[in-house]
């Protein structure tokens, strides 16, 4: 497929007609344009489906719900097209891994099960019974538990993800990396260290009582549009929005709302971001530090004028623990260090520190911008330290609200997708289905690939995703999934992983999607998400599947547990055949989901809680605790003093893209169009380097582990990004990331500081590297 390339800087606001256009254009080319506008009508509705897309809550307020990327994910989930045995007889699995990742997906929907067959290089016909047998072989036969992973996407249903983590911890294993491990872990346990709960503390319509909202780390126009609508409707009315972010983004900085019919055919359109930083990769803990040196100068000015302090000192002195160390850590912190970290000025951090101490009620959010990095745990409490000290918990308009990237990643936590779950969860595990689950900690997603590396694993079932494109390290992450003895991918579309083909066996089993009716034996089924708020939905697909060979993910769940445990202890293909039944076991094993099925019909879902907006900590002593790090010296402890690095690059996506799913080559709001192996650069980089626009470039990495981590073939776009910082797309770049590199105490891959060199380009754009 060849496609139109140009570099055309995009000069209108984000969203209107332009999101209009992307939108209708999507709907056609899906070949169901009746079907996917009746989609989109009950797309995040009441009896409706909810968004495969992001986890940004629904207002309920609008008659159209939906973005343009979620019209997207719609649209690619309800193709025409579709891939059977037919097509691997055209393709072997050789050839198609030459392909791109758009390629791959755009062939369509899986029909049915599929098992490789090594001699002939293709995927075959298998049916599910046998399908199931295979799979229940080849876990019999392990050492032990713990030769099995079992990695999820975010796109689970709560009721499919409580299932498999059942199955696993009956299977006797906490192996259960999941897409969590490698964007938002730095979020849950910096929350919870800090506040003891390790979600966000506010909810949807908080937006609308903030005076100030800080937006940290993130690109919401292209990876959850539908946040512009609420930061736009704050802004509207008066609240200040202060961005970090290391890039110049269209969506943080104007916004034409695709549902203002006035909007869209003119050029009307309205602010987002009051004031727009633009940090170093890495540098948001100095600038957070710079805010607070600023304002604990002026607090404590106050106090000695015999006035009152800015901090709230009753919630400080009854609800927190740890502020005296944290200050006299933020006063041993010099301006030069914040200033040289952070890339920003000391007069622009005292700005925002002002613009924060005017506002009554302060909501900080955030993103992978903040998370993906080596000190992301400690950046997070960084944030928190500031709203403690301000008290903006609890109150109406402020708050704490990292912003989850997949529509149920959330959702699967709550449900017990963790490699380290509580005691309080594996207790009611235990005291409900009368078994003792496994109390060790088990494998996040780079120990599992590790594990894969050595020879330690077996079998790998992947509940969603495309685990060979999302993790880091791509060839070592490649050459992991080949050496697990079984694969088994839950897909609904061809992607990658699925040309990874396990040592011994390799199955592809196609699954429903979120759009799409789901029958089982007792009638329709409905499903559950929970999104950044802690917000319950009900969700229930209303087209019909493109085959009758589809399973839910559910089903396939139920089945695979059934070939291998039986049903003695429990009827599997009973709950699979009514999800009521799981949602009673759900309700009587976890906090919150009492009267479960009832609480269902709520229109708008239910919202679950969060204890540290009602001022429960739960830490070790019941109060918030304040984190005294320092700053860290080195973004690249990993490589020693003294080496140099040239430039620091983040991989992001672009905006016809979500997560590894490509929907089109275009990235409007950059200016990209009709391609992906582009590298974002500060011109003055680029002259000092004597190179120039559109020239190829080679990226190699800086690392200390004797592995050459190279792309080739990127050209250089000029744009508003600090020097010394650049940015590309992933997947392309993901080889770049080393499987070493990840975050202290999250285990998160450090896809935001990649220490790299560019050269020019020795090869012809685009090569693959394998």
């Amino acid at each position: 497929m060849k496609f139109k390339t140009a570099i055309k800087p995009y000069q209108a606001a984000a969203g209107g007609w332009g999101s209009l256009e992307a939108t209708t254009r999507f709907v056609f080319d899906s070949k169901q344009v009746l079907k996917n506008m009746r989609n989109l009508m009950r797309m995040n509705k009441a009896k409706g489906f909810d968004c495969p897309g992001c986890a940004w809550g629904d207002d309920n307020k609008s008659t159209f719900s939906f973005c343009e990327n979620g019209a997207k994910a719609v649209t690619w989930e309800a193709t025409r097209r579709f891939v059977d045995a037919s097509f691997f007889e055209k393709y072997s699995v050789s050839a198609l891994y030459q392909q791109s990742d758009y390629f791959l997906e755009y062939q369509g929907r899986l029909t049915e099960p599929l098992r490789y067959n090594r001699e002939r290089d293709r995927y075959e016909p298998i049916s599910w019974d046998d399908a199931f047998k295979l799979i229940a072989r080849h876990i019999k036969a392990m050492d032990n538990p713990d030769q099995m992973e079992l990695y999820t996407s975010g796109r689970a249903s709560n009721e499919a993800s409580w299932l498999y983590q059942l199955f696993g911890r009956m299977n006797g294993s906490n192996n259960f990396p999941d897409c969590s491990n490698m964007c938002h872990e730095a979020s849950g346990t910096g929350l919870k260290r800090s506040i003891g709960v390790g979600k966000g503390t506010i909810r949807l319509d908080d937006f609308d009582h903030a005076d100030a909202i800080f937006v940290f780390g993130q690109n919401p126009g292209t990876n959850h549009p539908r946040m512009l609508h609420s930061l736009r409707h704050a802004a509207d009315h008066g609240a200040k929005i202060v961005t970090f972010n290391t890039l110049r983004e269209r969506g943080l900085e104007r916004f034409a709302d695709p549902q203002k019919p006035l909007e869209v055919v003119t050029s009307k359109a309205g602010t987002i971001s009051s004031t727009y930083y633009q940090p170093n990769l890495g540098g948001d803990m100095a600038a957070v530090r710079g805010m607070v040196k600023a304002l604990a100068q002026t607090h404590y000015e106050l106090i000695a004028e015999g006035q009152k302090g800015l901090f709230d000192e009753v919630f400080l002195n009854a609800k927190t623990e740890g502020m005296e160390a944290y200050l006299a850590a933020v006063e041993a912190t010099e301006w030069s260090q914040i200033v040289q970290q952070s890339g920003l000025s000391e007069q622009q951090l005292r700005e925002a520190a002002a613009i924060y101490q005017s506002a009554e009620r302060v909501i900080c959010t955030w993103a992978m911008g903040i998370t993906q990095h080596k000190h992301s745990v400690d950046t997070v409490r960084e944030i928190v330290n500031l709203q403690l000290l301000f008290g903006q918990l609890g109150k109406k308009g402020a708050g704490l609200c990292p912003v989850r990237g997949h529509s149920n990643v959330q959702g699967n936590r709550t449900m017990g997708i963790d490699e380290k779950p509580s005691q309080a969860f594996l207790d009611s595990m235990a005291k409900h289905f009368g078994f003792e689950p496994p109390r060790n900690v088990g494998h996040n997603t780079v120990q599992a690939l590790e594990a894969m590396l050595r020879d330690e694993i077996k079998v790998l079932i992947a509940l969603g995703g495309n685990l060979a494109a999302a993790a880091p390290d791509s060839p070592r992450t490649e050459e992991a999934l080949r050496r697990c003895g079984l694969t088994v991918q839950i897909s609904t579309k061809l992607n990658r992983s699925h040309l990874c083909p396990g040592a011994v066996d390799a199955l592809i089993l196609p699954t429903l999607g979120r759009t799409e009716q789901d029958i089982q034996a007792s009638g329709p089924q409905f499903i559950t998400v929970e999104d950044s708020f802690s917000m319950v939905h009900a969700s229930e697909g209303v087209g019909k599947p493109i085959a009758d060979t589809q399973r839910s993910e559910t089903a396939i769940v139920a089945g695979i547990a059934n070939a291998v445990l039986g049903s003695e202890r429990l009827d599997w293909l009973a709950l699979a055949a009514d999800y009521h039944k799981i949602r009673d076991h759900i309700a009587a094993t976890i906090p919150g989901f009492s009267d479960f099925n009832q609480k269902c019909d709520i229109k708008g879902g239910f919202y679950l809680g969060n204890a540290a907006a009602e001022y429960r900590f739960n830490t070790p002593n019941n109060k918030a605790q304040f984190s005294s790090a320092r700053l860290p010296d080195s973004l690249f402890p990993q490589l020693g003093e003294g080496v140099e690095v040239p430039f620091t690059l983040q991989t992001l996506r672009s905006h016809d893209q979500y997560n590894t799913t490509i929907y089109g080559l275009d990235d409007r709001y950059r200016g990209v169009y009709g391609q992906r192996e582009v590298l974002f650069i500060h011109p003055e980089d680029m002259q000092r380097l004597g190179f120039a626009a559109g020239d190829d470039v080679d990226i190699e990495t800086l690392w200390n582990d004797g592995i050459t981590r190279k792309v080739f073939g990127f050209k250089l776009v000029p744009y508003n990004i600090p020097k010394g910082n650049l940015a590309a797309y992933y997947p392309e770049t993901n080889p770049l990331v080393p499987l070493s590199s990840f975050g202290d105490g999250s285990g998160t891959p450090t896809s935001k500081s990649v220490p790299v060199t560019i050269t020019l380009s020795e090869v012809k754009p685009g090569l693959r590297i394998a």
